[in-house]
């Protein structure tokens, strides 16, 4: 019970301030992976989910700073300046590489 943890805890006031502390309105992301999915309203308060589009205001040039493209793994993009040098070949051995002569 709510008021047998309160007396346990020696916590002063009444049953509705514990529960106030107890209760959780946010839980875990499944996108962004912070604590600020609102249980009821089935929205994040971070980024926006289920909603397709990440949540960013220009109002917070520092948040937009934190979440833009090349601050996380980049698994597809970080290989893309060399294959674009290479011309996106596939499946095909790379020419041969000309030997320096020595004068």
């Amino acid at each position: 019970d709510v008021e047998e943890a309160a007396q346990r805890a020696g916590v002063m006031g009444t049953k509705n301030a514990l529960k106030k502390q107890i209760q959780k309105t946010h839980t875990r992301c499944r996108r962004c992976g912070r604590t600020s999915f609102h249980i009821q309203k089935k929205v994040c308060a971070g980024c926006g989910y289920p909603s397709a589009r990440l949540r960013s205001y220009n109002w917070s040039k520092k948040m937009i700073r934190r979440k833009t493209r090349g601050t996380g793994r980049m698994r597809y993009e970080k290989d893309l300046p060399r294959k674009f040098k290479n011309g996106f070949r596939e499946q095909t051995q790379a020419p041969a590489r000309k030997k320096k002569t020595t004068a």
